[in-house]
């Protein structure tokens, strides 16, 4: 599971890379370290087909079982302490701390944010994988110089309570796709890799096209497309 990468290219470069139309996000600095939670730039069509560039936060709503599995295991602790519980009032404050990475298209719990209007692509430059083995978070990217390029991820508008301390809130939250991995993050992380979308003909069939199409895109990039940039630090560090 992928839980932090980074964006440390020019907001210029994405402008242009990602042939935004609109930017209401002023000036962007660079980002080497982007954990859960965190507000980031993703790249999503607007009206009229102008893709927009806009700030999220990293996690998608999570499933109605794993809040409400939470709500209950929280619940049991209060009753076992002696205490009163209103059950549909704690489930309905019961934090959701996203989830950020989506595998299983075929569930209806993603399914109502598959189509073009929840799609969005999410830039990177390079993000970590955890083997504690291999060293802690071992860095990966495109090239050594950390070249631009985006994941295929989803976004949408939601109220929720992230966080007990902030309360309810109304946020815009995005994850991207996960996928089978190719050789060289398989020997760190043999679970997943980020599906990685690289060229224009694919950003565009990732924001455009009928589900049927776009979900071929879920896949691996071929063995030798990627290689590790660093390890060991919690915030990519080029040179």
């Amino acid at each position: 599971m992928c839980n932090l990468y980074s964006l440390t290219k020019a907001q210029d470069a994405m402008r242009r890379l990602f042939k935004v139309d609109d930017d209401p996000t002023g000036n962007l600095p660079p980002l080497p370290g982007i954990f859960p939670d965190y507000a980031a730039p993703i790249v999503r069509a607007g009206s009229a087909g102008r893709r927009q560039l806009v700030m999220a936060r990293w996690g998608m709503p999570s499933s109605k079982k794993a809040l409400l599995d939470a709500a209950t295991r929280r619940a049991d602790k209060a009753r076992a302490k002696g205490k009163d519980v209103d059950f549909a009032e704690l489930l309905r404050m019961e934090p959701d701390a996203g989830t950020t990475n989506v595998r299983n298209t075929a569930s209806a719990h993603w399914k109502r944010w598959l189509g073009t209007d929840s799609r969005c692509l999410v830039p990177f430059t390079a993000f970590s994988e955890f083997n504690r083995e291999h060293g802690g978070d071992v860095w990966f990217a495109l090239a050594e110089d950390r070249p631009l390029a985006c994941f295929a991820g989803i976004w949408t508008p939601w109220s929720c309570v992230r966080k007990m301390k902030t309360g309810w809130e109304e946020c815009e939250m995005f994850a991207f796709l996960t996928t089978e991995p190719n050789a060289e993050v398989g020997a760190v992380h043999p679970k997943a890799m980020p599906v990685i979308l690289t060229t224009e003909e694919e950003r565009d069939a990732w924001l455009r096209a009928d589900w049927s199409e776009a979900s071929a895109l879920q896949r691996p990039l071929p063995d030798g497309a990627l290689q590790i940039v660093g390890r060991g630090t919690k915030k990519d560090q080029p040179g």
